[in-house]
């Protein structure tokens, strides 16, 4: 019996759920939920409605998963505390400072509703928060670093795009090479945030807008830039469009540690992604937990929880005996 996916929204990040369904043979769309007029919205998958987000209580007990993709800037906020009262729902919420105030409001609204939710999915945080847990249990005395890019954040993309006066825009973080390489070195260097990443945005501007209080609004932005060295550059929408349609992405996750009675042993523990799609990935941890949810609501384990509460056998199709045959 397929385990039966809710999308709401219809951006980069919903297309990539959309084609990842396609990929697993125990998941079938639902329905796509917009914000905009249901008849300006063509997906892909052949006889699978296009709903106004009005209407979405209509499929509640026909959904068994509802995948959130919207923004963390405005829209996660709001929409996976509000949706838990309807479906057990997933999102990839990335205001890191932000995730505990995020799960303790989604969490309560679980509770009370006899849902499952699980917060801030994808590869940072998700993936590379995992390697982090890991990382540090066994190497318990070292240091932690994590490098993202080269590549573009659709994260951070989506907040500039959110400031008055900004008709397009996306932003591509960058780390320090020299940062980089003083890490693999296994000198444990001390690191500012400011020291490991450059932030690089390419905006469109609205006619007349302000240009000077775009650049201070995005640069001071608390979160998104307001700790990095950044630069906003203003380009023509041709210019925009001809160079600046891709969504690759990528990143590094160190440990670095010492083994031995004296400490006589270093080690470096290195997780690396280099995404030729940031959105299409990410959907990718989404649909994989997707199936961990559907699992935790069947057994009625409900609440929010993260990736560090998912045993790695719920997110697979596999039996326990397929996995400890092929790949323990």
């Amino acid at each position: 019996m397929a385990i039966k996916i809710g999308i709401l929204g219809y951006g980069n990040l919903a297309k990539g759920v959309e084609a990842a369904i396609n990929q697993n043979a125990d998941m079938e769309l639902v329905a796509v939920f917009s914000r905009r007029d249901p008849s300006t919205v063509t997906i892909k998958t052949p006889n699978v409605p296009v709903v106004s987000v009005d209407d979405i209580k209509d499929y509640v007990g026909k959904v068994d998963v509802m995948v959130l993709c919207g923004g963390s800037a405005t829209d996660l906020p709001k929409q996976t505390a509000e949706y838990v009262k309807l479906f057990n729902v997933i999102d990839s919420f990335d205001t890191h400072a932000k995730i505990p105030e995020h799960y303790a409001k989604v969490n309560e609204e679980a509770l009370k509703n006899n849902k499952v939710a699980l917060i801030s999915c994808g590869w940072d945080p998700g993936m590379f928060s995992l390697t982090r847990l890991y990382a540090n249990c066994i190497l318990p005395e070292g240091n932690d670093y994590t490098f993202w890019g080269k590549g573009v954040s659709q994260g951070h993309s989506d907040a500039i795009r959110r400031v008055p006066g900004v008709k397009n825009g996306k932003q591509y973080t960058c780390p320090v090479d020299a940062a980089l390489d003083a890490v693999r070195s296994g000198s444990n260097p001390e690191l500012t945030t400011r020291q490991k990443h450059t932030r690089v945005c390419y905006v469109v501007a609205e006619e007349g807008a302000d240009k000077d209080q775009i650049t201070k609004t995005i640069v001071e932005m608390p979160n998104y830039f307001s700790d990095y060295d950044t630069t906003v550059n203003f380009i023509s929408e041709e210019e925009f469009m001809a160079n600046h349609q891709g969504m690759a992405h990528g990143g590094f996750v160190f440990r670095t540690g010492k083994t031995g009675w004296n400490k006589e042993n270093n080690h470096v523990i290195e997780y690396s992604l280099k995404l030729d799609s940031n959105p299409e990935f990410t959907a990718s941890v989404l649909l994989a937990y997707s199936r961990a949810i559907y699992r935790l609501a069947d057994k009625k384990d409900f609440g929010c929880k993260t990736v560090f509460d998912i045993a790695p056998a719920l997110l697979s199709p596999l039996s326990g005996d397929e996995l400890r045959a092929h790949l323990l």
